[in-house]
């Protein structure tokens, strides 16, 4: 999945949120402004990096969409939120029924996972120096917990809204939401109304321009961290075997003509059940379709010339 910035191309992305820069409100010295202007050069690196434009163009292995870094640094935002929600600087942003996350997170790793989740994940090496630096930062300077707090939940609130679109159709998953609860912020009802809330929460803040400089500081920092998450995850999924859209024989319960290769020896038979199949199952693959357009386009091509 991280912060208040421009909308890209596509619209929002994972790290955008919507309609900031027509907040009329707004000046340039406002601490969601100077987050704003000050994050976009780390902004642009983590937008451009090679896992988030795979994941924005639908190309997701569903071994990498585990949410398992998620969990871990929800889980360490929170954890210091909750110690530090009477702090003077973050008690104005403490509204943990409408953005915590870990248990919505858990709720989703269940599903991916099974029921014995938690003995199957752990914090990986990009993850870990980030869930560090929450907690010391919750132990040391409270204040820059401002900082992580804003770069996660607007963007989740967000472009992880258009991340929960792109999963759930890439991935199949059900439309009644299993997998993908960490994008569903059930106490927002209306989410551009809560992001102008939480702005103004913020650049109500007493902060000085020293406090100000920490904080964009800490939310580079906290971009860094990302696109390092990002980078691992990237290197992972290219030892991952790019999964061909076929069932494997011991996913079809049993119904063997599901099989593909079955169908395939029956189609050459003569079945023409089993050819009709068959048919079907490649035109489902992206290589043959791309294929096929291309046949086509060709096709048209010299009909154009030929009736000139």
């Amino acid at each position: 999945m991280a912060a208040d910035s421009a909308v890209s191309n596509r619209g929002e992305n994972i790290l955008s949120i919507n309609n900031f820069y027509f907040d009329k409100s707004l000046c340039p010295d406002d601490l969601s402004e100077v987050l704003t202007a000050g994050t976009k050069e780390s902004h642009d690196k983590a937008e451009n990096s090679p896992f988030v434009k795979d994941f924005l163009r639908g190309r997701i292995k569903r071994e990498l969409f585990k949410l398992t870094a998620l969990y871990y640094v929800y889980s360490a935002i929170e954890e210091e939120i909750e110690k530090n929600k009477n702090h003077p600087m973050f008690a104005p942003l403490y509204f943990p029924s409408e953005l915590h996350r870990r248990d919505a997170l858990a709720k989703d790793l269940e599903y991916l996972y099974g029921e014995d989740w938690e003995s199957k994940i752990s914090c990986s090496a990009a993850t870990q120096p980030y869930v560090d630096r929450i907690h010391e930062v919750g132990r040391d300077d409270p204040v820059l917990l401002v900082a992580h707090a804003w770069t996660r939940y607007m963007g989740d609130l967000s472009g992880g809204q258009i991340l929960k679109k792109v999963a759930q159709r890439a991935l199949k998953l059900p439309p009644t939401g299993e997998g993908l609860n960490c994008y569903h912020f059930e106490g927002i009802h209306n989410p551009t109304a809560f992001k102008r809330l939480y702005r103004s929460r913020m650049n109500e803040l007493e902060v000085d321009t020293e406090t100000k400089k920490k904080l964009l500081d800490e939310a580079n920092l906290a971009f860094k961290y990302n696109l390092e998450v990002f980078t691992e995850l990237q290197k992972i999924g290219k030892g991952i075997k790019e999964d061909t859209g076929f069932h494997a024989h011991g996913d079809m319960g049993g119904d063997i003509s599901k099989c593909p290769y079955y169908a395939a020896k029956m189609a050459v038979s003569g079945n023409t059940t089993y050819a009709c199949n068959f048919a079907k199952m490649l035109l489902c693959q992206s290589t043959v379709q791309v294929i096929l357009a291309t046949w086509v386009a060709a096709v048209a091509g010299l009909a154009a010339w030929y009736l000139m």
